[in-house]
This record gives structure tokens, sequence and C-alpha cells, in this order.
């Protein structure tokens, strides 16, 4: 099955100049998130997650099935002021501005094995500022996944000391 099939291009969105690429057409296919769960998880064999860190909004996705596939915990890390407990944050730089994620204090333990999880690594800093809170609160990033990875963009550099995987590059 070709994913990227599943993947639609959305010019100029969410502003002028930026080409999205809209994972929706493949969430609507009960067959291509088969697949692509079967690509995520066979780069997982023996790893022993403890928890997957799932990225907001739509690393969410993915990252559920995957913690549970996986037998591990789900922790979101989401936009300020969308968590109800305390938190910490990370800001970062995108390729169409500036944002803050947060996660709360509690969801990862010092020593836990963490697998990040987002739907699109392009430049890196929502990745960055991720491995930065896992490692605040004392987690092992085992990996960073993501379903697509858009290699023009060099994401990959800024979190070149994890283990990186994505089934579709661009």
């Amino acid at each position: 099955m070709a994913l990227e099939d599943y993947i639609r291009d959305i010019q100029d969105f969410p502003k002028p100049g930026i080409g999205f690429k809209d994972i929706t057409p493949l969430l609507g296919s009960a067959e291509a998130v088969k697949e692509c769960m079967g690509l995520l998880l066979s780069n997982l064999k023996g790893k022993n997650i403890d928890k997957v860190v799932g990225v907001e909004s739509r690393g969410f996705f993915f990252a559920t099935l995957l913690a549970y596939e996986l037998n591990a915990g789900f922790v979101p890390v989401r936009k300020p002021n969308k968590l109800p407990y305390e938190t910490i944050s990370s800001s970062y730089e995108l390729e169409y501005g500036v944002d803050t994620l947060e996660v709360h204090i509690d969801g990862i333990q010092k020593g836990d094995r963490v697998l990040i999880h987002d739907d699109v690594l392009a430049t890196g800093g929502t990745a960055a500022a991720v491995c930065e809170l896992v490692e605040k609160l004392g987690g092992e990033i085992v990996q960073c996944n993501f379903l697509m990875q858009l290699s023009f963009l060099r994401g990959k550099d800024k979190i070149s000391k994890y283990d990186i995987y994505s089934p579709l590059v661009y």
C-alpha cells in the first residue's frame, strides 16, 4: 500500500507560502491506518516503552494507538493553558512562527522509557521542544517517530542525537 496516496497537499495553509500535508484522508481509511500502525510498530520491537508522548494535535491520533499496542501510558503534550494540572513548558520556532508546548509535571517519571510521536517532522522545532520536556522530567527518549518527514526542511538535524523513524519521507 502506498501511504503517500492518502496524504493530501493543501497549499497556503495555515498561511500563504506553507504547503500543508493533510492526513485526514489516511485517517479516514481503516486499511491505511492499519498499514501505518504496522510500519510504526515494526520499528519498536523489543524497545520496552513505558510512555508514549503525543504532540498536539495530530500526533494524538497515532500516539494513543501506539500506547495501546505497546501497553504503555499516553502523555499528551499540548499548547499553553490546555492541561488542567501543573505543567512545565518549552518554547520553539516552527516554519511559520513561534509557539510553546506544555506537559504535566507528573506525566513522565524519572527513568521512563519514552516514545515521542507526532504526525510530521518539519523544521524540528516542535520535536526538539518535546525532547527537552521529556528530559527535564527525567525520561529516556527511546525513539522519536513521525508519520512523515519533510526532509528538505532538515528538522532531523535538530534531534539527530535520537533514534528517528518515519515511514514517509518527502
